[in-house]
């Protein structure tokens, strides 16, 4: 007889780890037990020499669909001799090494026992089982047991604690389990808060006041969603009147997969993305003919779709809609409302009734967000619900660091040993609550976790919010300054487990340069430790700072300005519909210096050709600008032609300036000038100018490539949510010969910073 002690790390609580270990120790023959640890899973196996290999090999091949192992370790354990396999209670005497499963779609088991009339279960909006349900949101600290969950308020019946003490059943020990007995309730409320008494199926009712056209904040896992019929225009419109959200696309919620065919494009790929636990809301390009009210997604060919995750959702759904918007339950850049008083005061004048029930959320987590790319690829554009709190698994070992991310899109990493841990997406740090979500975030990790920092990471940028917070709490810490375009391509080579050095190309809106100009167009020779700028685009003075930004309109003119002074004053008012006296103003601001940083923004070129073709002169929310200039490119072709699509480029011309590689982009923009004077389509010059950034972006690649040797690409920052400047980029970069790195598992914008940021610091700070 031999005896082992196994120890499996990673999600491997709540996913019905212990009832696969207890199977397989029975078809085995194995004796001993197995429990819950804050490390894990713990398991003391004894049998004969055959039987516990086959044991050991099972458990490293096989595990629940759940499951996500970090760690298997096994030693010899002193064999006592166990007549039987026994499920043991968890014990947490080691540091907390476990990880809080993530909130999970509900199984197909479950859903048919919602539907099944003859079911103790049918109707019930909180059924869940080991495969699925709540967890993240509503764990205050592990091992994920129910006394550590919002759920420790509601003692289970002697059916559900049959259930949860079978080892045998699907239930068994699922923390979340109740019944219509024991479990939560759902109750509606009016406008300002008050139970309406006497409503015998809550759903319905909802569900009428929405074919009425009313908006109803519903409670789901993460917070609350604001739900209005997504084929009602007016109702569509009053929501976002009443939230302030003006055009940013609403995210809707499609009765199934069947039904969303009938709204987007859906190969395999893109089904298998909204149908999987994960339940993300899908990017996906609009069906011509769609039902969906033009409110919901204005001047944009693609619809974020998501199909039910929770019960809740599936029985609204079946009273008679094809889709729901359900878009955060917040005033536009707040945080989700998770509280049901939170939400009446928070809410108060943009509901019209509140679904609500009284199981507590303890942790906001919004709905996650993928881009479908063609070919079968995806891309993560928020991170949160679903994806949080696996970590990442990377090949160093790093000091307990804390990364604290940036400004906009902000997460925030908590990273030990060979795992980082990012935050579910917090949002814009710009208010108070958003700050207070920030610090929420930050202590929970922590909590769930237990780690405590010895290293803070924050941005370069001395006016982030983030940064004064790491300025603030960094004391008896180390404190870590990361560059922001170096943790954008860290963040990219961590996902991909490598060390570099690579060549970075690293685009977005906004970044700090250690040289005091706003970057943006970056082209690096970088590792996980350190980077030198080896390119950029040419920059150009922001008239205004930040308000150009808000005004594209500015930066056309100064992009005009940079080409021919003459240019902006005979063509500016009128390519751009603005009054003389502006322009004359503007040029005045131009010449003076006074309040025109420079940028070499790419996301900044993007606002600036965005309202050369009319498109955008103003924007409402961040990124509008360039968003549409990418649309514009689908009003011809849509995605998955345009990206197959190579068009001539436009003229450009790159030379090297000091120690850097230069685009010039006065060539390209005086060439669109000429386009849009003459009339020609902004789809053929939008497609033209996304085809021209690809090509003169691997030109340059393959200068550095002739002076460093390197051959090896990766690709992140915000412009790269972009279907076609991601697809066309890698493609092209390919043919030349290059590898060439993405994001899959992070975002390529801001929301993916904290991880670099932890990278950076957590290995430069080593003892």
């Amino acid at each position: 007889m031999k005896c082992a002690e196994i120890t499996i790390s990673g999600i491997v609580q709540g996913v019905g780890f212990r009832p696969f270990v207890y199977r397989l120790a029975q078809k085995y023959g194995i004796r001993g037990w197995v429990r819950n640890t804050a490390l894990g899973v713990k398991i003391h196996a004894e049998a004969e020499d055959g039987a516990l290999d086959r044991f050991v090999e099972a458990l490293r091949t096989e595990h629940p669909p759940l499951a996500f192992v970090l760690d298997f370790r096994i030693e010899s354990g002193r064999y006592v001799g166990f007549q039987d396999f026994q499920i043991e209670k968890s014990e947490g005497e080691e540091p907390r090494r476990a990880v809080v499963p993530p909130d999970i779609a509900t199984c197909d088991e479950c859903l048919r026992e919602v539907f099944d009339p003859g079911d103790r279960r049918h109707g019930y909006p909180f059924t869940n089982c080991t495969n699925c349900g709540p967890r993240f949101t509503l764990t205050r600290s592990i091992p994920y047991d129910r006394i550590n969950t919002s759920m420790a308020s509601f003692e289970m019946c002697d059916a559900c604690r049959r259930e949860y003490e079978d080892p045998r059943d699907r239930r068994f020990h699922a923390q979340p389990n109740a019944c219509p007995v024991c479990g939560p309730q759902l109750e509606v409320w009016d406008s300002l808060g008050y139970r309406l008494e006497g409503i015998e199926d809550p759903i319905g009712f909802v569900a009428d006041r929405l074919h009425e056209g009313k908006i109803v904040a519903v409670k789901g896992l993460g917070g609350f969603h604001l739900a209005v019929d997504a084929e009602d225009e007016w109702a569509v419109r009053r929501l976002r009147e009443r939230k302030g959200r003006e055009e940013k696309p609403f995210a809707i919620m499609a009765a199934d997969a069947a039904t969303a065919a009938l709204l987007v494009e859906l190969d395999e790929e893109a089904r298998r993305l909204l149908e999987s636990p994960r339940r993300p809301i899908v990017l996906l390009p609009r069906r011509r003919g769609a039902t969906v009210a033009p409110s919901v997604a204005p001047r944009n060919a693609f619809l974020g779709v998501m199909l039910p995750y929770t019960p809740l959702h599936h029985l609204l759904l079946r009273k008679g809609f094809r889709a729901l918007v359900m878009t955060s339950g917040n005033r536009s850049e707040e945080p989700i409302c998770i509280d049901n008083r939170e939400a009446v005061e928070r809410l108060g004048s943009i509901a019209d009734f509140y679904l609500v029930h009284d199981r507590d959320i303890l942790v906001r987590c919004d709905d996650s967000v993928v881009r479908w790319l063609p070919g079968g690829e995806s891309l993560v554009i928020r991170r949160a619900r679903g994806f949080v709190p696996q970590p990442v698994v990377l090949p160093w070992r790093l000091r307990p660091t804390l990364a604290v991310g940036a400004e906009l899109k902000n997460t925030v990493c908590l990273a030990a040993e060979n795992r980082a841990t990012l935050s579910q997406h917090i949002g814009d740090l710009e208010s108070f609550e958003a700050l207070q979500f920030f610090g929420e975030a930050i202590a929970h990790l922590q909590g769930i976790l237990q780690i405590e920092p010895e290293v803070v990471a924050h941005d370069l940028h001395p006016d982030y919010l983030s940064t004064q917070w790491a300025e603030e709490a960094s004391a008896g810490k180390i404190r870590v300054a990361v560059q922001h375009h170096h943790a954008h391509i860290v963040a990219c080579l961590a996902e991909h487990g490598r060390e570099g050095p690579v060549i970075g190309l690293a685009l977005d809106g906004a970044g700090y340069g250690p040289d005091g100009t706003v970057w943006g167009s970056e082209v690096l020779v970088a590792d996980v430790r350190r980077f030198c700028r080896a390119g950029r685009f040419r920059p150009v003075p922001m008239p205004g700072g930040d308000r150009a930004i808000r005004e594209p309109w500015r930066m056309a003119l100064a992009y005009l300005h940079a080409c021919d002074p003459g240019l902006a004053v005979t063509h500016g008012a009128e390519v751009l519909g603005l009054e003389r006296a502006d322009v004359e103003a503007l040029l005045g601001i131009l010449q003076s210096g006074l309040n025109v940083p420079l940028t070499s923004s790419c996301g900044r070129l993007f606002d600036g050709v965005s309202a050369l073709l009319g498109l955008r002169r103003r924007v409402s929310f961040e990124g509008q600008a360039a968003m549409e200039l990418e649309m514009a490119m689908y009003e011809k072709l849509p995605p998955r032609e345009a990206v197959e699509t190579s068009p001539e480029a436009y003229p450009y011309h790159i030379a090297r300036q000091g120690d850097l590689w230069e685009l010039d982009w006065r060539p390209l923009i005086s060439a669109i000038l000429q386009d849009g004077c003459r009339g020609q389509p902004r789809a053929d010059i939008s497609l033209r100018f996304h085809a021209t950034l690809v090509r003169a972006l691997a030109e340059m690649a393959e200068h550095i490539r002739e002076e460093t040797g390197l051959a090896t690409v990766a690709l992140s920052g915000g412009c790269f949510q972009n279907v076609y400047l991601t697809v066309a980029m890698s493609r092209e970069l390919s043919r030349r010969g290059f590898e060439v790195l993405c994001h899959r598992l992070v975002p390529p914008n801001d929301g993916g910073i904290a991880l670099g940021q932890a990278v950076v610091a957590g290995l430069i700070s080593q003892r």
